[in-house]
């Protein structure tokens, strides 16, 4: 395990940014390819917004986020108080304005699934986690730099 973190966040939208920018300085420091550092950021902020329009908070109105970096692999997880509903791919149609998180997910991560408890529910996924090899040439190409 080279990068483990977990953060408990409030119950509010703007908590996604503060997720996405913590998961993404740890990844980076872990030494991981900046492609894959954007697909778990992006996986993370999906079932986070997630939890925050569909399930109940955590008591003392909050969600939690993890993520554990093994050989090649992120694990990313996000734990709520669950909802009325088991989380499942919506299969929006081309004009529906909402929907497609989980489709988002499941193309990104290896794989994905709910885990339920007497505390609440919580959605993960495994994705690919390369690392880079020398960070030099990645800096010196650009990549990484918005």
């Amino acid at each position: 395990m080279r990068a483990a973190g977990t953060v408990l966040l409030p119950w509010a939208p703007a908590s996604v940014a503060v997720a996405r920018q913590r998961l993404a300085a740890d990844l980076s420091a872990a030494g991981i390819f900046d492609a894959a550092v954007g697909d778990a950021v992006l996986v993370v902020s999906e079932l986070l917004s997630n939890a925050i329009r569909h399930a109940r908070p955590l008591p003392g109105a909050n969600v939690q986020v993890a993520w554990a970096v093994g050989e090649g692999a992120v694990e990313v997880a996000v734990s709520d108080g669950g909802g009325p509903t088991t989380p499942v791919r919506a299969h929006a149609t081309v004009s529906a304005l909402g929907g497609r998180g989980l489709d988002i997910v499941e193309y990104l991560a290896w794989r994905w699934g709910v885990r339920s408890d007497d505390s609440g529910q919580t959605v993960w996924a495994v994705l690919a986690a390369p690392a880079v090899r020398d960070p030099a040439p990645q800096a010196a190409l650009g990549v990484g730099r918005r």
